[in-house]
């Protein structure tokens, strides 16, 4: 199953279901009536509803209708740093990274850090260019896990119990504050910094087993990677941030981007106003945004 929230004009938006191939969306409030609900409202009931949460009759097209952020976080986004091992090399040795110990290839320990829920965009939205606190704009495409039922203490072996699916993210990097200010938040949390989309897929439609992670900057392939490249894998990072953090459902988790970010050439590769990067996973879809002024 897809979820979107969806905007008709500049009425206000509504959580759907939504068949990508057949173009085709059908809203949950109709199939629930009194049911209203945004994502996070709807994540949090699913357990209890979702046997009643299905499509019937021929939907509304999805021509001509905006796609907002699927899911706007109710608190920061769990984030994953250096969790490909051709990206940890890379980025320790950009010159950029002060988190690496010296000749590290790749961390012992999973590094988190988070992203403010007011960076999230909408597939098509522009990514803004910040350009009077940040020269050096970087991207970062990534699998983005969301958390359908909580708790604590979660054992690896029922990590994927608590996912109700996935999406795209890009976690959308000012490498200069990133630098600077040694802890990452403010390099990863201006606004607009985490294009979002197009939809969550619940996870029994993806097989991360053999999904690709792509990302093209103006059309160039930069990214290409399995997603059973991970070092610390989906079920290891839910142990690790259920341990003492209470995960709730909504919450998301952005696994980490594999090689081939702008700082990994040299010289580094960084956004420009015009640049459009676009973002791809198997079962997924496509998340795409130009850099704004």
């Amino acid at each position: 199953m897809k979820l979107a929230t969806l905007q008709q004009h500049h009425e206000a938006s509504f959580v759907a279901i939504v068949d990508a191939a057949r173009g085709r969306y059908w809203q949950v409030a109709e199939i629930m009536p009194g049911l209203a609900v945004n994502m996070n409202q709807l994540l949090q009931q699913w357990e209890s509803i979702k046997g009643d949460v299905v499509p019937n009759g021929e939907g509304y097209p999805l021509v001509g209708v905006k796609v907002c952020p699927p899911l706007i976080p109710a608190r920061n986004i769990f984030c994953i740093g250096k969790n490909y091992r051709e990206h940890a090399a890379e980025f320790s040795k950009s010159g950029f990274d002060h988190s690496a110990k010296a000749d590290e290839v790749a961390p012992e320990f999973a590094v988190v850090f988070t992203k403010a829920p007011e960076t999230v965009i909408a597939t098509g939205a522009k990514i803004p260019r910040h350009a009077q606190v940040t020269e050096q704009l970087d991207y970062e495409a990534e699998l983005a896990v969301i958390i359908g039922k909580g708790g604590r203490a979660i054992s690896k072996a029922d990590a994927f119990d608590h996912v109700w699916g996935y999406t795209l993210i890009n976690d959308v990097t000012a490498r200069d504050l990133q630098k600077n200010h040694r802890q990452w938040f403010m390099g990863k949390s201006l606004d607009g910094f985490c294009p979002m989309g197009p939809w969550l897929v619940s996870a029994d439609e993806i097989d991360l087993s053999a999904a690709s992670i792509q990302c093209w900057v103006n059309g160039e392939l930069r990214q290409n990677a399995k997603i059973s490249d991970l070092i610390f894998d989906i079920p290891s990072l839910i142990a690790t941030l259920s341990a003492g953090i209470e995960l709730k459902p909504g919450d998301i988790i952005a696994t980490g981007t594999p090689a081939g970010v702008g700082i990994g050439f040299t010289p580094p590769r960084f956004l420009q106003t015009g640049d459009v990067v676009r973002i791809e996973i198997d079962g997924i879809g496509r998340l795409e945004n130009e850099v704004g002024q």
